[in-house]
């Protein structure tokens, strides 16, 4: 079973928790986080999982000898978790902006 796959999504998962609760940049010249570059990149990293295992289980239907069915079965996983993720992140803005609407001011 491929453990280093998985090891690498939730590393990238930590990375992008981390830049996403990172604080603007101060006043001695810190660094910012751009959220809308962070949510991009999150969305194209599932983008990329989804077609990556898209395209393992296409070439293991094809008969490619070099793919086995645990590394198609692990792609797919880690898929469907990456978009599950991104599903529970976009409720969770749809909420927070239903919440700020919902203010008064």
């Amino acid at each position: 079973m491929e453990t280093r796959g998985i090891e690498q999504m939730i590393g990238q998962m930590r990375a992008t928790a981390d830049a996403a609760a990172s604080k603007p940049a101060s006043a001695d010249g810190a660094e910012s986080v751009d959220f809308s570059q962070v949510l991009q990149g999150a969305l194209q990293q599932v983008s990329q999982a989804q077609t990556d295992a898209r395209a393992m289980a296409e070439q293991f239907s094809a008969g490619d000898p070099n793919v086995n069915l645990q590394d198609v079965m692990v792609n797919l996983q880690k898929a469907s978790l990456s978009f599950q993720q991104m599903v529970q992140v976009r409720n969770r803005l749809v909420t927070a902006y239903q919440d700020m609407m919902n203010m008064q001011v």
